[in-house]
């Protein structure tokens, strides 16, 4: 597969607003001619069209449809936020590279991988409005989708082994402009803490609720991190909403064997 096929035909809303402008300008000369080996992409006057919405924006201050989000979407957006919080401390840690590429090779296989990498390379070269793209990703992706992002990202600043406090400053202001609560936030952000209270916080709730609260509490947040809500992404996104989903469970184990309720 080629890049310009591979980014070609990934995308869906990403070609527009924000980080249709941040692609188009990584991309450089591959905006201009998104062929295979001479081969039209996607014909003349279609791709005349798709270069066109790199240049536009939303108006975000009207609400517009959401359409589903592609895996492509996903996949830009995750290079785009990825870039952000890698350089939140000043510096590119080897070990968060790696494990950006790694994982990228975990879900997308080795050559949409490369690609992929080549692409984030390029993302991170750029001075990016963190509010402009989070925006868009608000507008367009839905909420299921967008906490499988903040998972991701909460897993490359832990990569080196510490979340610096620049770090999760910068993901914390990312999770408000993406739209998702604090208390959703306390919940992923707990799944990459050790401390006694994680597994109340990954549920949520507080450590004084009665047992009945914590298995109301358990219901509710297997739904909500269950790997079928971002079934649409593809399969090849289902096996990081799965290792979400399993702490759940182990959160909720744990509170079990400490109670001793079943």
């Amino acid at each position: 597969m080629s890049f310009a096929k591979w980014i070609g035909g990934a995308l869906g809303w990403s070609f527009g607003g924000p980080i249709g402008a941040i692609i188009g300008l990584a991309l450089g000369s591959f905006v201009d001619n998104l062929t295979d080996k001479g081969t039209p992409l996607i014909g003349d006057r279609q791709a005349g069209r798709e270069r066109d919405t790199y240049r536009t924006k939303p108006n975000y201050g009207q609400r517009t449809s959401r359409t589903q989000t592609q895996s492509g979407d996903f996949e830009v957006s995750l290079l785009i936020l990825a870039s952000i919080v890698i350089k939140a401390d000043g510096k590119q840690d080897q070990r968060e590279l790696d494990f950006v590429r790694q994982q990228f090779t975990n879900m997308y296989g080795k050559d949409r991988a490369n690609k992929a990498f080549e692409l984030f390379k390029r993302i991170t070269k750029q001075n990016i409005s963190t509010r402009q793209v989070c925006l868009q990703i608000k507008q367009m992706m839905d909420h299921a989708s967008r906490l499988q992002l903040l998972h991701f990202l909460f897993g490359i600043a832990k990569a080196d082994g510490l979340v610096t406090e620049d770090e999760l400053r910068q993901i914390y202001t990312i999770t408000g402009y993406l739209g998702i609560s604090n208390r959703d936030f306390e919940s992923i952000k707990a799944m990459f803490y050790n401390s006694s209270d994680n597994a109340y916080k990954i549920l949520e709730i507080d450590k004084s609720v009665p047992d009945t609260e914590v298995k109301k509490a358990y219901r509710g947040m297997a739904k909500k991190y269950h790997p079928d809500r971002v079934g649409h992404l593809g399969k090849e996104h289902r096996e990081g909403a799965e290792a979400k989903f399993r702490q759940v469970q182990e959160a909720y184990e744990h509170i079990q064997k400490e109670r001793g309720f079943k």
